[in-house]
């Protein structure tokens, strides 16, 4: 084993979490093979790394930061908590349910601290390019490294890509886009609402990013806030200064015009159009070619790449569950490589049969209340089949399900709830001000008594 190595390609939470899988395994005892994990930024934490820059970083690479400046957690914290560290344990006291980013950045980065797994991270290494030889059954990565502006390649027999897929954005076009005279931008380059504050602008989108950018913007003085959508609303009781239109057609000037005949005059048009599974680094038999959705496409069990089984991915699905998801699958795999999982006699035939099982479980039912019991299930499976701390995944559900209430009831003040722990049983508190009126997100701002 101790000739094995392995590569993890990403720092953000998905590679966190493989390498407090290892991690774990050393602490008990257990003999690891060796662990590189490639990180293009200068510090772990993936897209919770926040930066201000967009478009290329320092290094001239492609920023893979899709966060800005007041986020918040917009799912309870309940549904993410680490099962082997949990929020009491790393603030000390239990925190309300909806940290803003920075506070999940340092709960993020608190347990790989105390895992003392940072010697195994190489800061400023881009991943360039990927290959695997049959003959040798090795993988050879070429990557970059930045601090010393040179390149090399290393050999490994595993390479797990933890890169995620919520950094390259997708654009579309709409006649006169070229024309308009105003802000145009994607949300992956959306930093600050302040900039918007006394502008009228249009969200373009119906999910998460739309509702949360568009409600960041609403939260910091913008004055008005359209919304709009190629299939359906996001229905909403939205403030009075924000309504819903169907599907944009085209622009002229600052006028946008809708698919139902009706026109707005808007200063700023916010691109919340999602994100591309992108892996430049990858030829086409190693690619993973998915669609954002809970059964991605080749994966056998969610992690093992169907085309080679010594290749894995962590974190291709549509999420429900996050970090103990990330978890769930990390450890997944660390007991697929260490062999206590043995995949070696699973034909490809039985592994396109698992992920078309999953794909067809998947699209039984369209209800989200579905959809996060369908996800559980999955990481039910997959902590059942390793030495992961159990939690109360149900609990968790339950804390979805009332989040769901909570939004359909008060869009604007959801966050003020709160939800019971399902690792400590605690009872998280009321935050001392409501979401609205809290426009400073720093950590020490939001911990105050």
């Amino acid at each position: 084993m101790t000739n094995k190595r392995i590569a993890i390609i990403g720092a953000g939470p998905s590679g966190l979490a493989q390498l407090r899988a290892f991690q774990s395994a050393a602490a008990k005892g257990e003999e690891i093979p060796e662990i590189v994990c490639y990180e293009k930024q200068d510090n772990w934490g993936g897209l919770w790394n926040y930066t201000w820059r967009t478009g290329l970083d320092e290094n001239g690479e492609p920023v893979h930061c899709s966060m800005y400046r007041y986020l918040w957690s917009n799912g309870p914290k309940e549904g993410l908590e680490f099962a082997d560290y949990s929020f009491e344990e790393h603030f000390g006291k239990q925190i309300a349910s909806y940290p803003p980013r920075a506070v999940l950045f340092d709960y993020i980065e608190g347990r790989v601290l105390k895992a003392n797994v940072r010697d195994w991270i190489r800061f400023n290494h881009a991943v360039r390019w990927v290959s695997y030889d049959t003959d040798s059954s090795k993988f050879t990565i070429t990557v970059h490294d930045h601090n010393l502006d040179s390149t090399s390649t290393e050999e490994f027999d595993h390479v797990i890509c933890a890169s995620g897929h919520f950094s390259t954005p997708n654009v579309p076009y709409y006649e006169g886009f070229e024309s308009f005279n105003g802000r145009l931008v994607h949300a992956h380059d959306f930093r600050d609402a302040r900039e918007f504050a006394g502008k009228d602008i249009l969200v373009v989108g119906s999910s998460y990013s739309a509702e949360d950018i568009g409600s960041q913007c609403w939260k910091y003085g913008a004055k008005t806030v359209t919304s709009c959508y190629r299939t359906a609303p996001m229905g909403f009781k939205w403030p009075d200064n924000w309504e819903e239109k169907p599907a944009m057609e085209k622009v002229s000037g600052n006028t946008i015009h809708f698919s139902d005949g009706t026109t707005k005059d808007v200063d700023a048009i916010i691109l919340c159009t999602g994100y591309k599974h992108f892996f430049n680094f990858l030829p086409d038999d190693l690619r993973l070619k998915t669609a954002n959705r809970l059964a991605s496409a080749d994966l056998y069990k969610g992690v093992v790449y169907v085309h080679n089984p010594k290749m894995f991915y962590l974190g291709m699905q549509d999420q429900w569950f996050t970090f103990n998801m990330f978890d769930a699958q990390a450890w997944w795999v660390r007991d697929a490589i260490l062999g206590k999982i043995d995949i070696s006699d699973v034909s490809k035939t039985e592994m396109l049969a698992d992920v078309k099982e999953r794909e067809t479980r998947e699209e039984a039912d369209d209800d989200v209340k579905y959809a996060i019991r369908y996800q559980a299930d999955y990481v039910k499976e997959l902590v059942s089949e390793t030495d992961y701390p159990s939690f109360d995944i149900d609990g968790a559900c339950e804390a979805f399900f009332e989040w769901k209430r909570h939004k359909a009831e008060d869009i604007m003040g959801f966050r003020n709830n709160r939800y019971k722990s399902v690792i400590t049983g605690t009872m998280a508190p009321v935050h001392h001000t409501p979401w609205k009126e809290a426009l400073d997100d720093s950590m020490i701002a939001y911990l105050q008594n």
